[in-house]
């Protein structure tokens, strides 16, 4: 009797099962979150201050006489990132709208195919419709496309930056970055990382873009100077709607100045913390490591710490994320993901049984997933410091190794036990 059970019992492994499960899911959410939420929009329109500025701008208007006093989105660009975005006004306001979520879309899965290379993984491997979910599955792209702003160019920016710098392309490392200043100078904490690195012709393109192009837009803007005047100031100051940073969140719910205060120069010092242990351990080590949870700490906690952290910058932390595949990764921690959780979760918890908590989990979530998930990625590093002092290794010169190099096996104290397969 012939042997049925291969025609009965195929064989396949999970790096052909998961792809089968999450392409067509991933391309479906594609789908839905900008052809049907991203069209549909909401109440909250990012889009519509953007495409009256540019359009003030291609007639000669003023672009920086909103009434900051409301708690309608506001057009916060400097004169060079409305030369960049003029062109969304030369059709109708629908249409515009219609393309800008479509080339979002583009933006975001270029952004997922970058960081899935990055990280040394195939096209056809099962890390592209894993990022995929991932990405298309959080709050943070969900209301990107929703809200329609520009987000997802930041990301996009923000990985080719990342590889860029990564690959000793210093030149064009910094065309992505100064392109993102010139709109949105959300990055600038990232320039520490080519400082660190002493890769100076980085900061060549990342200072030039965006001063030829406010060289450009300065004198085409009939109202430049109120960006300054006018736009700047309201910058600085921590609003208390639709902020999450401490300062934001403490507003909003009248915690007294000096925890607000307290709570932020926290964060700097875990920051500051867990940037010199990066540096000094893996740096030189594994520098995908490095720079990609590096990248995380600078932005979570410019977040945090900042004048105004809005939930859907949390995308900016995905190659943080990322760094769970790697051994050596903070991530690998359940606090950690609790607070990606916190920060990225398209759920809501408003009740209607339960009305005041729901509020008021609802408001915090974005915060406290900013403040677990750096506070998740401090104490693992701190531990394994402490653990280096105990055992009077901390003073060793680190081993120079290559990033392909198999890792050190795996001690009692390691957290490192599970290896990824590529």
């Amino acid at each position: 009797m012939a042997n049925l059970d291969r025609y009965l019992y195929p064989q396949m492994s999970a790096q052909r099962i998961i792809p089968m499960i999450l392409w067509p899911i991933s391309l479906l959410m594609v789908v839905h979150r900008s052809v049907f939420l991203g069209v549909n929009g909401d109440r909250t329109d990012d889009f519509k201050p953007v495409y009256a500025a540019a359009y003030n701008f291609l007639n000669n208007l003023p672009v920086y006489g909103e009434n900051y006093a409301t708690v309608d989105p506001h057009y916060l660009y400097p004169p060079s990132g409305t030369l960049l975005m003029a062109p969304v006004a030369i059709i109708d306001y629908e249409r515009a709208r219609w393309a800008f979520i479509a080339v979002s879309v583009v933006a975001l899965l270029i952004s997922a195919y970058l960081l899935t290379r990055m990280f040394g993984y195939a096209l056809n491997s099962w890390v592209m419709p894993t990022v995929l979910f991932v990405f298309f599955f959080t709050e943070t792209v969900s209301h990107t496309l929703i809200f329609t702003n520009f987000n997802s160019f930041v990301l996009l920016g923000m990985i080719a930056f990342l590889m860029l710098m990564r690959s000793r392309h210093d030149w064009w490392a910094g065309v992505p970055m100064g392109l993102t200043i010139a709109v949105k100078p959300i990055l600038a904490p990232l320039m520490l990382l080519p400082l660190l690195n002493r890769q100076w012709r980085v900061f060549v393109f990342a200072v030039v873009v965006p001063l030829v192009l406010t060289a450009v837009a300065w004198p085409l803007s009939v109202d430049a100077d109120a960006f300054i005047s006018r736009t700047v100031p309201y910058l600085g100051e921590a609003r208390d709607y639709y902020n999450s940073s401490i300062a934001g969140n403490g507003a909003y719910f009248g915690v007294s100045p000096w925890l607000v205060l307290l709570l932020r120069a926290a964060f700097v010092v875990m920051a500051a913390f867990s940037l010199w242990f990066l540096y000094r351990y893996y740096r030189k080590t594994n520098e995908l490591l490095w720079l990609a949870t590096s990248s995380g700490v600078l932005l979570g906690t410019a977040f945090l710490v900042g004048s105004l952290g809005q939930g859907y910058y949390s995308m900016l932390l995905f190659p943080l994320l990322m760094t769970v595949l790697l051994p050596g990764s903070a991530m690998r921690n359940w606090p950690a993901w609790l607070g990606v959780y916190g920060c990225m979760t398209f759920d809501s918890f408003y009740s209607q049984r339960w009305t005041a908590f729901g509020w008021m989990v609802e408001y915090n979530k974005v915060t406290w997933g900013w403040s677990l998930l750096m506070i998740a990625v401090f104490c693992s590093l701190l531990f394994r410091w402490l653990d280096m002092r105990s055992d009077g290794v901390a003073g060793e010169d680190v081993v120079m190794r290559s990033e392909t190099d198999a890792p050190p096996a795996p001690t009692a104290k390691s957290d490192d036990s599970l290896s990824l397969s590529k």
